[in-house]
């Protein structure tokens, strides 16, 4: 058996889902506020002060802290649901959907939020390893559960929920410097 490891934004998708997903749950007006609030942090990322996680989670924390878990959980149904496939790159699904003809284990490698690619994964029968979100008291807690799954800790991820010596070839795929430890875990890798 063959397993083959895609990266979600900008390897699968044409946009950020992460931004898409911002928008769409707190609107337009509410957004450009939020990304305002947001230009400090943003600077200290860009000047290499704090990491591309701790810029993450401060997003998250200026949009979502102390949203109602079960609203913030149907928005990103929605969203997964109606509007992930909208910004699939249909030449690159269809790579995803031979690897699975082919009867390869696929798996997506995300740092994107387990909340909003969860549902359309299932639907197109995908694993998905990710970054996932803390709640608490049925309210977001401002922090993420797990580590961004970026860079290294994808590679993590893939080790820790796989044996990677049960696989013929490995093939993966990304776009970013954040994907380039899962690529040097494949055979065969592709960079878009």
């Amino acid at each position: 058996m063959n397993l083959a490891l895609f990266d979600f934004d900008g390897t699968l998708s044409t946009k950020d889902s992460l931004d898409e997903f911002l928008r769409y749950s707190v609107g337009k007006k509410r957004y450009i506020l939020n990304m305002l609030k947001f230009i400090p942090n943003f600077a200290l990322w860009k000047l290499r002060i704090i990491d591309n996680s701790t810029a993450k989670e401060r997003l998250f924390w200026i949009f979502f802290k102390d949203m109602d878990e079960a609203l913030f959980r149907a928005k990103a149904k929605n969203f997964s649901l109606y509007r992930l496939d909208a910004i699939i790159d249909e030449a690159r699904m269809k790579v995803l959907e031979q690897h699975q003809e082919g009867n390869s284990r696929v798996v997506i490698v995300s740092a994107s939020m387990r909340c909003w690619l969860e549902p359309w994964c299932h639907k197109n029968g995908i694993e998905l390893l990710s970054t996932e979100l803390k709640f608490e008291d049925g309210k977001y807690s401002g922090k993420f559960l797990t580590p961004n799954c970026h860079g290294q800790e994808k590679a993590r991820r893939i080790k820790e929920h796989l044996n990677l010596d049960e696989y013929e070839t490995i093939y993966a795929y990304g776009d970013s410097s954040g994907d380039t430890q899962m690529l040097a875990l494949a055979h065969k890798s592709i960079k878009y």
